[in-house]
């Protein structure tokens, strides 16, 4: 019996362009209730990554696959395949890397391995959505001789980078193109780094190799661009009105964030003219599938609700709301298949009637009550304000994910 513990050390959550580092330790156990022990041999190991691509059957038409199946593995075959059973397809994969062959064990022995592999810049994020799935795993594959091969997956987050961060001419960083855009590309890879590398702080009594330290350095880019993005704020006024007049204001002050921060928005009726009675906002998601890749043509958009603040607000002044983006949510994106955007919905009651005669009189005494009318007519609408969601620090998601960075399997 051989014990294979794969160990992610920085946690299961990564930015494509980042490189994924996994120690994978083979053990043979020495058990004490073991009269008899043996050595112990492994043929081979080898680790790759993929992504597996998958859909709901009856809203996706899925598009073929470039590759054949490989859903049943004989006994005596040495080919790695590390998508073997999985559903769905594969629709992404690094090259596969031997990690050793012929490894023999001896009784309390133990061999680790370090498995190093760049995520790469043009795959999708993950996602897990009503329509479709796009699951990241490393998959470590071992076998004895004439025995089958045994798959020990991982599992892990990739979130991406896209579009373009607009920066403010003081930002101080030192990107090409124009000082008032960049543009950084899926992983950052476009992003040209200054020369002088000498005036940056650095410790001499640390030696760090150049990729691991060019891959930290994507990472805290990564961050730095995140952070300056979403850190700009300017006044947005709306005016909340249906066919029959204003009922008031709505502020808020960005309409960029990242995956964690809070939305905060503040309400103001005391300017409008019909009185509002209660609204509700709510944090969502919409998920449309590319017309060329529906089930039906026309089908409805999938809509996800992640947070929702609801107020009851007759006779009041001012209002404000915090909505928390969820670190385990999906940042905007777009693929050739799918499209995911963020919107805040909103909802509003409103009085058919003046704000007077919302009340009625419960005593003619001198201790005067005012209770609330038992029905009253009301008019209802919605407005949706689209606003964008960015990943963030891969470290800070990482402690709120599903996912654990420890797996193991016993051949």
């Amino acid at each position: 019996m051989i014990e294979v513990l794969a160990k992610l050390g920085r946690g299961p959550v990564f930015l494509a362009g980042e490189v994924l580092e996994c120690v994978i330790t083979f053990t043979n156990p020495l058990s004490a209730s073991s009269t008899s022990a043996s050595s112990e041999m492994l043929a081979w190991a080898s680790a790759q990554i993929h992504c597996q691509f998958h859909t709901s059957e009856n809203r996706v038409t899925l598009p073929p696959s470039d590759g054949s199946k490989h859903d049943v593995q004989a006994e005596n075959e040495t080919v790695f395949v590390p998508n073997r059973g999985e559903r769905g397809q594969c629709i992404l994969s690094t090259p596969p890397k031997i990690l050793f062959c012929d490894l023999r064990l001896d009784p309390g022995e133990s061999k680790s391995y370090s498995y190093c592999e760049t995520l790469p810049i043009d795959g999708p994020p993950s996602f897990r959505g009503q329509s479709v799935k796009y699951v990241y795993k490393l998959t470590i594959g071992c076998q004895r001789v004439n025995s089958p091969i045994k798959l020990l997956r991982v599992p892990f987050r990739v979130l991406v980078l896209h579009g373009k961060a607009v920066l403010p001419a003081d930002a101080g960083l030192s990107a090409p193109g124009p000082a008032d855009a960049l543009a950084f590309s899926p992983g950052l890879k476009d992003y040209q780094f200054p020369q002088d590398e000498a005036v940056a702080p650095s410790n001499p009594f640390l030696e760090e190799e150049e990729g691991l330290k060019k891959d930290s350095r994507l990472a805290d880019l990564a961050t730095e661009l995140l952070m300056v993005a979403t850190s700009r704020r300017s006044l947005h006024l709306y005016n909340i009105s249906n066919t029959r007049g204003k009922v008031g204001t709505f502020c808020i002050f960005k309409t960029v964030y990242k995956i964690g921060e809070d939305i905060i928005g503040t309400f103001n009726f005391s300017e409008g003219d019909i009185p509002c009675l209660q609204f509700s906002v709510s944090l969502q998601t919409e998920e449309s599938i590319q017309e060329e890749f529906q089930r039906r043509r026309g089908q409805p958009v999938s809509f996800s609700t992640h947070a929702r603040h609801q107020e009851a607000c007759l006779h009041t002044a001012q209002s404000s709301f915090s909505l928390p983006i969820p670190l385990s949510s999906t940042p905007g994106f777009t693929t050739n298949i799918v499209s995911l955007k963020w919107r805040l919905h909103f909802e509003f009651v409103t009085s058919g009637e003046s704000a007077g005669t919302c009340l009625v009189r419960g005593s003619q005494s001198e201790a005067v009550t005012w209770t609330g009318v038992e029905q009253i007519e009301v008019d209802t609408f919605s407005w949706d304000l689209p606003i964008k969601v960015l990943p963030t620090n891969p470290i800070l998601a990482s402690y709120v994910s599903q996912f654990s960075s420890t797996n193991s399997i016993t051949i």
